[in-house]
């Protein structure tokens, strides 16, 4: 009788541990996937985005031609944001991004037919919703990041996480935040 204590004891040990494992297995699986699906939406915009800017720059060629140099860079910086695949690659495209749709933007101020072009204020008022989408994507992405990297980090969990095959992800930080303070905007 005097062994069962003892017994009970560890067994009780045992589950409380196995509980635990369980739990922060799970809360772990949950943060990921939801960082995973965060990421997932501020690519959809970025696609969104990619997609608009075409239009956008057919629609200002027909007034501009001269502006070539305005023209390739606004086509490299959309392959480059296309093409990013981590938040540190998409992080450089958007500071491009954000770059050549400002001269767009200006190249576009100089032509008063443009402005009043309906093609134009159209295209240009779904590319400002789509850079306001863009940010709040990448503040859902950033606020689960910073949940996902605090979980691992934290003790007891950092113990057992890497082990687990959980690792930190990087957050969608730009470089030049005064570029992307605010989506493009043109002063009529």
């Amino acid at each position: 009788m005097e062994w069962l204590i003892p017994l009970l004891i560890v067994v009780v040990l045992v589950v409380i541990v196995g509980i635990y494992f369980w739990a922060t297995y799970n809360t772990l699986v949950t943060l990921k996937v939801r960082v995973d699906e965060a990421w997932s939406d501020i690519t959809v915009q970025l696609k969104r985005r990619a997609d608009l800017i075409p239009n956008l720059i057919e629609t200002v060629k027909g007034y501009a031609a001269h502006e070539k140099a305005v023209f390739e860079n606004v086509a490299k910086a959309r392959a480059e944001s296309i093409s990013a695949s981590t938040p540190a690659d998409a992080a450089v495209a958007e500071n491009h991004m954000q770059s050549a749709l400002r001269s767009i933007f200006a190249v576009a101020e100089a032509y008063p037919q443009l402005q009043a072009s309906q093609n134009y204020l159209q295209l240009q008022a779904e590319l400002v919703d789509t850079e306001d989408k863009i940010q709040a994507s990448r503040r859902f992405y950033n606020g689960g990041v910073r949940e996902l990297n605090t979980k691992i980090q934290v003790f007891p969990n950092n113990l057992i996480a890497k082990n687990l095959g959980f690792t930190q992800r990087d957050f969608f930080e730009v470089t030049d935040s005064a570029a992307i303070a605010e989506p493009p905007r043109v002063q009529f």
